[in-house]
């Protein structure tokens, strides 16, 4: 079964909105965990404006699933990275001034900066994935990197996925089947949502792991974290 990792960044933008401490980050990380989630997801940025460094390092007191940092190599996010030593991270090439994560690495022309980071992160026992868009040529050069698995950016996936679904997935059914050709495990996030992930993990082989955030927080606005969380799970198993 694909594991759910829950991205919790949009809670610690509700949080940041109003200063203090409601909702409280670490409480609600805990209560992911209970209701089912398999994993927790950050993605700090240098603007600190949702996730802080000072969050990332007080969550490994209270996830009990697996912990998962993403975001862009700076060095302030490496040094962070190998001080915590999260299960995983993951490798994001966004530029300081962009709302959210558009793109994945061109892991041709940054395959020697990759590998470097790579290397120093699987040294401290971390398992490393890099963000990528599903094209298998970015995934044949990910393998050189020493990368442990990809992320397959779901952006396109998504708004394409009411349209044509057959035609929305098949460029991530050929990523995925290149990636488990050449031994590298597969992730994917961005935009999924109850409404278009089941169709995207029965399709995708090999699929390890989701990561969502914006989607599950919105849709536990109506229904609640207690009750989303389980139908996450359900989507990813039937």
């Amino acid at each position: 079964m694909t594991s759910l990792s829950v991205n919790i960044n949009k809670v610690a933008t509700l949080r940041n909105a109003r200063g203090g401490n409601v909702p409280n980050l670490l409480e609600v990380t805990k209560d992911l965990q209970r209701f089912g989630a398999q994993g927790i997801t950050i993605h700090p940025r240098p603007d600190q404006r949702h996730i802080r460094y000072d969050d990332a390092y007080a969550l490994p007191d209270v996830v009990t699933t697996e912990f998962n940092i993403e975001g862009n190599p700076i060095p302030e996010f490496i040094e962070m990275v190998l001080k915590i030593k999260p299960d995983q991270v993951t490798l994001v090439p966004d530029a300081n001034d962009v709302l959210t994560s558009n793109a994945g690495w061109d892991t041709l022309k940054n395959k020697e900066y990759l590998t470097s980071i790579i290397s120093a992160f699987k040294e401290a026992g971390i398992r490393t994935s890099i963000f990528v868009d599903p094209v298998v040529e970015m995934i044949e050069d990910a393998m050189s990197t020493g990368t442990d698995r990809i992320e397959l950016y779901t952006e396109s996936y998504a708004k394409e996925y009411h349209k044509d679904p057959q035609k929305a997935i098949a460029p991530y059914v050929a990523a995925a089947v290149k990636a488990n050709a050449l031994g590298i495990g597969i992730n994917a996030g961005h935009d999924l949502s109850l409404d278009n992930l089941a169709f995207f993990a029965k399709n995708i082989p090999g699929l390890l792991e989701v990561s969502i955030g914006h989607a599950l927080i919105c849709e536990s606005l109506y229904l609640g974290f207690e009750n989303v969380i389980p139908m996450y799970l359900q989507r990813l198993s039937s």
